[in-house]
């Protein structure tokens, strides 16, 4: 009700001054209310995983078992698409996701736990500091074997490849930030293995049939989910065998396969494997853009976490004889700092171990 102290055209241009004044504070809180909502809502949007590999790979089964079921346990219920992106054994995906700004869209990748260290291990073309990423975790934390590919002339253990008359083995793998060039290059140039190295291959799918077709003689980062999924009938005929895990964490599902670690015989050498080998525990880590908003990648830690404990997610993961063993995003976080923070001579002589 008007007042009666006021003439009618006063009430009014009270109330215009109040509105012009209040105007502000509305469309702050306006704005606040609609940023939330942009933080922790999806709705109506695309999540892309973007992983570091070609069709058909480990990589490949578990990014896209991940699409599959995430987007139920993300706020809005996005959909969620899992896309390929090969190229230098994910370093490709790796530099992408680092460069998104938070105007683009909310993209993941999917990349080898080598990949994320190759700043740390001088490589110039790795455009990011790995501390920043926004981790989201692994979906396995993997035990990985290097395996030889069985045919004349071809050693069947580690000791034999270790003797000066050995015949040399051409392993094949994705590019020198995979695991599949790194691990053999560390049994050549710390161990002394008569191994060379080929890369280019797409994927441990190209791998295999390089290996079927005599191009190469045997592979490295045959993680055990791997196996079960894609190798096991070669594993199971001897035609593939098995010769080494890459610790620290072993398996006996395959039978009494080596450690290589066993095969250590100074302090600094295990320091030097340790920085390449534990990065297994990190399996096939899940990161964004260190410009998404801390909010948001809150929300899809949580719906990451929220999905692997989901029952049909892993009765869909049984099927597909994927191994769930999660690491969280503080896991990894603090595992990568672990990295960073090695004493320098062990860094450079772990460079060295993979011929930087």
């Amino acid at each position: 009700m008007m007042s009666h102290n006021l003439r009618e055209d006063e009430y009014f241009g009270t109330g215009l001054l109040v509105l012009r004044l209040a105007s502000p504070l509305l469309f702050l809180l306006v704005f606040l209310g609609l940023a939330a909502a942009q933080t922790t809502d999806f709705k109506g949007e695309t999540v892309t995983i973007q992983i570091g590999y070609g069709p058909g790979g480990g990589y490949d089964t578990y990014g896209r078992a991940l699409a599959r079921h995430y987007g139920r346990f993300i706020p809005g219920n996005p959909a969620v698409v899992a896309k390929n992106m090969p190229g230098a054994g994910s370093l490709r995906v790796a530099n992408h996701i680092y460069n998104l700004t938070a105007r683009d869209g909310v993209e993941i990748g999917l990349i080898a736990a080598s990949t994320a260290l190759e700043a740390l291990m001088g490589n110039d073309q790795a455009k990011f500091d790995v501390t920043r990423f926004g981790w989201i975790g692994s979906m396995n934390q993997d035990v990985s074997f290097c395996g030889v590919w069985q045919g004349p002339g071809v050693a069947a253990s580690f000791p034999d490849m270790l003797k000066l008359e050995s015949k040399e083995l051409i392993f094949g793998s994705a590019g020198p930030a995979a695991i599949s060039h790194q691990h053999p290059l560390i049994l050549r140039n710390v161990f002394k293995a008569n191994i060379r190295v080929i890369a280019g291959y797409e994927g441990q799918r190209g791998v295999n049939l390089a290996m079927q077709r005599g191009e190469v003689n045997g592979a490295c980062a045959l993680f055990v989910s791997s196996i079960n999924a894609q190798w096991w009938p070669h594993v199971q005929s001897g035609q593939l065998r098995l010769f080494l895990q890459m610790g620290p964490k072993t398996t006996n599902q395959f039978g009494q396969v080596p450690d290589v670690f066993d095969f250590v015989t100074t302090e600094e050498d295990k320091k030097v494997l340790e920085l390449h080998f534990k990065q297994t525990i990190l399996g096939r880590p899940f990161m964004t853009s260190p410009n998404l908003p801390k909010e948001r990648l809150a929300v899809l830690r949580k719906a990451f976490l929220d999905t692997m404990k989901n029952r049909e997610f892993l009765a869909d993961a049984q099927k597909m004889n994927l191994d769930i063993d999660i690491a969280t995003a503080e896991e990894v976080e603090q595992l990568l700092k672990e990295f960073v923070g090695y004493p320098k001579n062990v860094i450079e002589k772990a460079r060295a171990a993979i011929g930087r």
